[in-house]
């Protein structure tokens, strides 16, 4: 809908009101001089027909023609002398109506018809004794513009024009006023919404009490809160990334002096392991395995956080390059085999060979915590690691004939520490797994999804870039083909 200047539209309703109105006084004007008018002439009717009865009553019955058509031409009337039965005695008009109009008009005595002259008033008079059988009829013309009608229209218009033309003079001014306001205001809330303005703005001072400056007072209360909010806001992000680089710094510094110990303990672990300082006994043996393997998997933990600090930080940068990912999911395929050689569950590789500009290291760790979370939520059946190209990204797929993950619980499994229920169980992992997996994707310049269903598995979908950009350096790292002892199925 278009927009109407109010510099416009104020002067031009004032002006359409006022005309409005003074039409409005001329046609209350113009019915009431009517009403006065007709008044006039049925009061001249009256007299007329009164004065000439009286005469004609008196007069010899030969002279009644000449008074008749006398009166007429000089009152500028039409008379007619009738009897009570409706007979035209003496026509003075310019045509008589029928007796039957005639006897109706003698009844109603006096009132408004119509003649060949136009609107008329009548008045009846009988002539009385001795001649009570007669009576005058006497219609003195009605004009359809009442006299003063002009002077009327033309007082209206002159008064209309002044008084118009001042009030559309004071509502410019008016609206030129309120238009300056709300443009200074306009002006100084664009300059608050500019690039280089500060967030918080500056008050709009207020020039006048009316509404406009009520407006701005409103305004300038909304800026003040606005202002506060931002200062509390500051203050709270200011804190908040205060404890959030703290907690990045401690949980860096806690897993890093973890590991000092973890690793002296792993390395004696392998040392006892190889037997070099004598044979072990098979209850040592067990101990010492059932030790490897709980250090292995707190290693993997901090492991974890390790990344996690890095990405939330920004220190992890990924070193990309052009590599085969069917390569890189061969070997997994194969350590995924070898982990789940006590379960009935077989691991399968599909697909070709597909080359994407990525960080081997991350690709590896994307994938191996999908596969691993694949084999160990998975009892029995199969988990197929699948390997294509899709347009401009390579696909890479991990699915299972697991349990499957419930809708209400698909959007959270990305979210940091969280874990499935059988998860929290056992107390397998820290909920990070799939949370480091989506950022690397999205590192990448890759997409992540999961597909699943209740009792019949999950299948999630990572795709990553193949094309290289001007600012990462590229190598090529060869296609090699599988291990032999590696189970490959054909792209179905």
């Amino acid at each position: 809908m278009r927009r109407r200047s109010l510099l416009k539209l104020a002067p031009t309703l004032v002006v359409a009101l006022g005309i409005a109105v003074a039409a409005l006084m001329a046609f209350l004007g113009f019915v009431q001089l009517r009403t006065h008018a007709d008044e006039a002439v049925a009061l001249r009717a009256k007299v007329l027909a009164l004065t000439l009865s009286e005469r004609l009553r008196a007069a010899d019955v030969t002279d009644r023609t000449a008074i008749v058509d006398k009166a007429a031409r000089r009152s500028s009337t039409e008379l007619i002398l009738v009897e009570q039965d409706g007979r035209v005695v003496v026509d003075g008009s310019l045509g008589a109506p029928g007796r039957t109009a005639i006897v109706e008009l003698l009844i109603a005595g006096s009132g408004e018809t119509t003649t060949r002259e136009g609107r008329s008033r009548f008045y009846a008079a009988p002539l009385g004794a001795p001649v009570e059988n007669l009576s005058l009829l006497v219609f003195a013309p009605s004009p359809e513009l009442p006299f003063a009608t002009r002077s009327l229209l033309l007082s209206v218009g002159v008064l209309t024009a002044i008084l118009v033309g001042g009030a559309a003079l004071v509502a410019f001014a008016i609206a030129r006023n309120v238009n300056a306001d709300v443009a200074y205001v306009r002006e100084r809330i664009v300059e608050m919404a500019l690039e280089g303005a500060g967030p918080s703005g500056k008050s709009v001072p207020v020039r006048d009490t009316d509404q406009v400056g009520i407006l701005t007072s409103a305004f300038n209360l909304l800026v003040d809160r606005f202002t506060a909010a931002e200062h509390a806001y500051q203050h709270d992000l200011t804190g908040a990334l205060a404890f959030d680089r703290d907690r990045s710094a401690f949980l860096s510094a806690l897993s890093h002096e973890l590991r000092t110990p973890l690793n002296a303990i792993l390395g004696f672990a392998d040392v006892l392991l190889a037997e070099v300082d004598g044979p072990l006994s098979d209850e040592a043996r067990d101990n010492l395995t059932v030790l490897r393997r709980s250090a292995d998997h707190l290693r993997a933990l901090i492991d974890d956080i390790l990344d996690l600090s890095a990405l939330e930080s920004g220190e992890l940068k990924l070193d990309t390059s052009a590599l085969d990912v069917f390569v890189i999911a061969a070997e997994i395929a194969r350590e995924a085999r070898v982990t789940a050689q006590d379960k009935p569950l077989e691991v399968l590789l599909s697909g070709r060979p597909a080359v994407a500009l990525a960080d081997a290291r991350r690709v590896r760790q994307i994938l191996g915590n999908l596969v691993s979370n694949a084999v160990k939520f998975t009892r029995e059946g199969r988990v197929e690691i699948h390997v294509e190209l899709d347009g401009d990204y390579v696909l890479m797929s991990v699915s299972d004939t697991g349990p499957g993950i419930p809708a209400e619980q698909r959007a959270a499994i990305f979210e940091e520490y969280w874990q499935a229920p059988a998860s929290r169980q056992s107390r397998t992992g820290a909920g990070l797994g799939l949370a480091i997996t989506r950022r690397l994707v999205r590192m990448h310049g890759g997409t992540i999804s999961v597909e699943s269903e209740t009792g019949q598995g999950s299948r999630f979908t990572v795709r990553l870039p193949i094309r290289p950009t001007e600012s990462r350096p590229v190598r090529f790292i060869s296609t090699a083909p599988p291990p032999p002892d590696m189970v490959v199925e054909p792209i179905r």
